[in-house]
């Protein structure tokens, strides 16, 4: 299995990093926009994200009420490319494409989440994940989508081979790293009516036994972006990795 490289044209349309975490209940609105403090120029935009909540009444009649409750922030730069998240369960951090590489990205994730942790005083990190969405952009005519993706929909040869859109969803153990891989791949709407866009989603993340230490923390998240890679290289094939070079 191939362990991947930097592609010159890498699929990358977002990369995450993700780490959700309990904090005390003391901990309010005002201590999470505090990971913002001194980022006021890196990332000149901030907005509250909340979330959707809504009730069913039933009795003698029915009635449902809505509201939106806030759970935290989103600061992001001034060409959007970079995003970070405070929240009530934790923090993520985004690239989003053109992405660089796996250093820059892990070492301003790691420079916020300090802020975070400092801010929010998290007591328990219980949820640790790397996630890559990727757009791979397939040129037409296309006979055989098993030509580019190894890991894809398998078609009856009863059936006619041509596909015009599949949505398929794995979760792979990982034993030996004791994690799991959400898998999702999926035809997409094509950014010119030459291709085929397939979404390539994976999402490789730990709940138990989670490091607590700050360094082994980290280096479970290599762990995390080397398996990433792996995946990827076994779902596509080479004709798919010459369109990334």
């Amino acid at each position: 299995m191939q362990t991947g490289h930097n592609y010159p044209k890498a699929p990358i349309t977002e990369a995450i990093i993700d780490l959700r975490a309990e904090l005390p209940e003391s901990v309010g609105l005002i201590e999470l926009q505090q990971a913002h403090q001194g980022e006021e120029h890196s990332y000149p935009r901030s907005d509250q994200r909340n979330i959707a909540m809504g009730q069913l009444q039933v009795g003698k009649e029915v009635a449902t009420t809505a509201s939106t409750k806030p759970i935290g922030y989103v600061f992001r730069s001034a060409d959007d490319k970079q995003v970070y998240q405070a929240r009530f369960d934790g923090f993520t951090m985004s690239r989003l494409a053109p992405y660089k590489d796996w250093l820059s990205f892990r070492d301003e994730a790691r420079r916020l989440w300090e802020l975070y942790v400092a801010a929010a005083t998290p007591q328990k990190v219980v949820r640790v994940a790397v996630r890559y969405i990727n757009r791979i952009e397939i040129p037409l005519p296309l006979d055989d989508i098993n030509e580019y993706l190894r890991t894809g929909p398998e078609v009856s040869s009863d059936l006619p081979q041509a596909l015009e859109g599949f949505f398929m969803r794995l979760k792979i153990p990982l034993d030996d790293i004791k994690c799991l891989c959400l898998l999702n791949e999926a035809i997409i709407e094509p950014v010119t009516p030459t291709s085929v866009s397939v979404a390539l989603d994976i999402d490789v993340f730990r709940t138990e036994e989670v490091p607590q230490g700050d360094e082994d923390l980290w280096e479970l998240l290599e762990k995390l972006r080397n398996r990433k890679n792996e995946i990827f290289e076994a779902c596509i094939t080479d004709k798919a990795r010459e369109l990334f070079e």
